[in-house]
């Protein structure tokens, strides 16, 4: 198990250029996330949510600003150890896996990567973490349901024991009841692991479940930061807060019901 660090960001920005156009994608951008804390960001399609989450994992270089973890500034090409310690978990659990590797390969190069020790060990740990069985080790992704990808992915990330993870939308391809299970699944795994989480999302019901506080973001910029007993409450003091959540009125039924619903992951 790894400390939890802080995640720190000051007036990010990311821009990105489309034949000879520059486009600012996220604007001014600060917030921060305290150690074992999970924040959620949610925004509609394009409002710069994911890019964000890029920005902070070093996938995608900052054009203005900073980001700290664990009071270190990152610079624009990260350290092996700085990546080991920041994981991600991406939105597609079969695009996210090679097809043409099983699921030891998937768990393995990580920590051959990073020439970590007691490899078999940790394999097998992995896979009980996220409730799969010996039995799922040797088979490729196409041979698993969608579920049992995310969970794939989820024991990769998990398998650096990393101090922080970032989850872009990880069960938004995924069946409502297999939602319910990755969603308590990483909300166990986020308190046994004592993990900091940013948890990307548009959909509410996700981050009343999960998050302690929540950005909501347009157009690349952050709109307000509220937590989550204001959203349960609409209690967002921004027109487009408001009218954000009104739209998905019903988001704490639903929550609850996610929390509730069996799986057909089998």
């Amino acid at each position: 198990m790894s400390d939890a660090p802080s995640i720190v960001l000051e007036r990010l920005a990311v821009t990105f250029t489309h034949e000879g156009r520059r486009i600012p994608a996220v604007r001014d951008v600060s917030f921060a996330v305290a150690p074992g804390e999970t924040f959620g960001i949610v925004g509609e399609s394009g409002s710069g949510k994911s890019t964000v989450l890029k920005a902070i994992a070093g996938l995608v270089a900052p054009t203005g600003g900073r980001v700290s973890i664990g009071g270190r500034v990152m610079a624009p090409r990260r350290e092996r150890a700085d990546r080991r310690h920041l994981q991600y978990v991406f939105q597609d659990p079969y695009g996210s896996l090679h097809p043409r590797q099983t699921v030891d390969r998937a768990l393995r190069e990580p920590l051959e990567i990073h020439r970590l020790p007691d490899r078999e060990t940790r394999i097998l740990s992995a896979l009980a973490d996220v409730g799969l069985e010996a039995r799922h080790r040797f088979r490729y992704p196409h041979q698993l349901s969608g579920g049992q990808r995310q969970r794939v992915a989820i024991a990769r990330a998990l398998i650096l024991s990393p101090g922080a993870l970032l989850l872009d939308e990880p069960t938004s391809a995924l069946d409502v009841s297999v939602q319910a299970e990755i969603l308590n699944l990483i909300s166990r795994l986020r308190r046994e692991h004592a993990l900091t989480t940013i948890f990307v999302t548009h959909d509410l019901a996700v981050v009343a479940h999960l998050c302690e506080r929540i950005a909501i973001m347009r157009l690349g910029e952050i709109v307000e930061i509220l937590t989550v007993e204001e959203l349960r409450h609409n209690a967002a003091r921004q027109p487009y807060g408001r009218e954000l959540i009104a739209a998905s009125r019903g988001f704490t039924r639903d929550a609850r019901a996610l929390a509730s619903e069996p799986s057909d992951d089998e």
